[in-house]
């Protein structure tokens, strides 16, 4: 038996029938690698049970404390069964992408059963007309509670779900599980009063850790000006409303060799620079044809790992969040990916100048039951307030070379995010075989034509392409070299070939 930390039993505490509390993704499989030329339902439920020992998740379940006095915790499931989390359904003809994603975002939708491990797959059959994708192929819905998990221990447990070839080698894991009874909440009641006077102590200790950091911000913020106009806070848009339960998702893919030609146009930009850039100008572009646009730069929010090698190996959340202007004020993809670049820079630099993971631990601090209501208060006024940021932008670096599932060949990956109240659309970035792809998860009234959103992707993508560093954006580079000023304007002159087909749904691997 395990307790949850105060950041995992924080998505328990919000979770509600219209936001459910979990993450996940899609995955495309092609059964023709497999032995035999095809995967049967049976096969895969035959595949995933020797994978269960891979990760703690799959056969624990939740138990929370009454009255929420506590933090909940981590009980092996005694009654696990495997069929009750794996699902299976079929499209209907002709099934095509579209269809894929509505019933997708309608399965995703669906809150996970509490009371058993927080975790299910659903496979899909008939994909017989998406693009790129090979007849026959199947699609598999993954959903994992946010309270188990964070981006980057999911994409460590779809590491122990796959293979790197289609062999169907028997994995062996270090994991040797055993059930345990369900602890009774009286001796739950007893632990709590116990916790509620241990844990504020040791949150005393560890303010120490903090003296430093008023100093460290107050030198971040001289070496870091902010702009005049990524000043303030984030400005209230139509995404920012009441969730309803109903969902849409969608996404492009992007070539990373693409992105390479982007970042060698603006010298010292990140993929994460570039997603974030592209992220604004999709934002700025639906904005602008609803008639919506704000004047002010929307903020977008950049979930940060602070895992270090002593948690590699921890399932649960260890991130923080930092704060990014996405430059949607900016009708020009040059200007806002210099903007993102240097919003990036300041709010890295702050996260590190206040310490994330000292906050985070210190957080744990505050008695459960107090955690519990403010989280659930907070999470009913989200919608009433300005939003601390207006969406999300989370980026889950995945495996560049070819996965597979039960003997079938992974030949497309997504990511599918989760909204918060007053956060109606959530972006993801994950990569996947040299493809980078960029998805997002919207509530189905604030985003009633995800088809449109998924064309601004891919129109600000292109914008990007085609764009050329400002002359601004120059002058850092001519301190550094005054005496070789023509070569510099020489290099300002070459614009990277335009690729507007690079962000279509495709898979260069079965291309081949």
């Amino acid at each position: 038996m395990e307790q949850l930390s105060a950041m995992d039993a924080s998505f328990a505490y919000m979770e509600k029938s219209t936001t459910p509390m979990h993450i996940g993704g899609l995955g495309i499989y092609d059964p023709s690698t497999a032995p035999g030329g095809a995967v049967g339902f049976k096969d895969i439920l035959k595949y995933l049970e020797g994978r269960l020992d891979g990760a703690r998740i799959f056969r624990q379940k939740m138990v929370r404390v009454p009255l929420d006095l506590d933090h909940p915790y981590w009980v092996e499931d005694e009654n696990f069964d495997l069929e009750y989390h794996v699902r299976h359904i079929a499209l209907p003809q002709p099934g095509d992408w579209r269809q894929l994603c509505i019933l997708a975002s309608r399965i995703y939708a669906r809150p996970l059963d509490m009371d058993r491990p927080l975790w299910e797959y659903t496979v899909i059959e008939g994909l017989d007309n998406v693009e790129g994708v090979p007849k026959g192929s199947f699609a598999l819905v993954q959903k994992t509670h946010h309270a188990a998990i964070d981006g980057k221990s999911g994409m460590e447990l779809a590491m122990a779900l796959h293979d790197l070839d289609a062999k169907l080698k028997p994995r062996k894991f270090d994991r040797d599980w055993q059930p345990e009874k369900t602890p009774n909440p009286l001796a739950l009641l007893a632990k709590a009063q116990v916790n509620n006077i241990v844990n504020p102590v040791r949150g005393l200790r560890n303010l120490q850790n903090l003296l430093p950091m008023p100093k460290r911000v107050f030198d971040m913020r001289k070496q870091f000006t902010q702009r005049d106009d990524a000043k303030g806070n984030a400005p209230k848009t139509r995404f920012n409303k009441k969730l309803s339960a109903h969902r849409v998702f969608d996404g492009r893919e992007f070539a990373l060799t693409d992105i390479k030609k982007i970042r060698t146009k603006f010298p010292g930009a990140t993929v994460n620079d570039v997603m974030l850039a592209v992220v604004g100008g999709s934002l700025h572009k639906y904005l602008k044809a609803k008639k919506d646009l704000p004047e002010k730069t929307l903020k977008i929010g950049a979930p940060v790992s602070v895992r270090d090698e002593n948690d590699k190996d921890s399932a649960g959340n260890q991130v923080t969040m930092m704060t990014v202007g996405g430059g949607t004020h900016l009708a020009s993809a040059a200007e806002r990916l210099e903007f993102v670049m240097r919003e990036t820079q300041r709010s890295k630099a702050m996260t590190e100048a206040i310490g994330a993971k000292t906050l985070m631990e210190i957080s744990g601090a505050m008695p459960a039951g107090l955690t519990a209501a403010g989280t659930k208060m907070m999470a009913g006024l989200a919608d009433r307030f300005n939003p601390a940021v207006n969406t999300v932008l989370t980026n889950v670096p995945g495996p560049m070379y070819k996965m597979y599932l039960a003997g079938a060949e992974m030949v497309k990956s997504f990511g599918m995010g989760i909204l918060a109240e007053g956060q109606g659309i959530f972006h993801v970035v994950t990569s996947y075989n040299g493809d980078v792809i960029l998805t997002f998860l919207g509530d189905r009234d604030i985003v009633p034509d995800p088809e449109f959103y998924a064309q601004c992707i891919q129109k600000s993508f292109d914008d990007l392409m085609k764009a050329v560093p400002t002359k601004k954006a120059k002058k850092p580079a001519a301190k550094k070299n005054k005496a070789d000023k023509k070569p510099a304007t020489k290099r300002k002159a070459r614009i990277a070939p335009s690729a507007a087909t690079a962000g279509r749904m495709r898979n260069k691997a079965t291309a081949k």
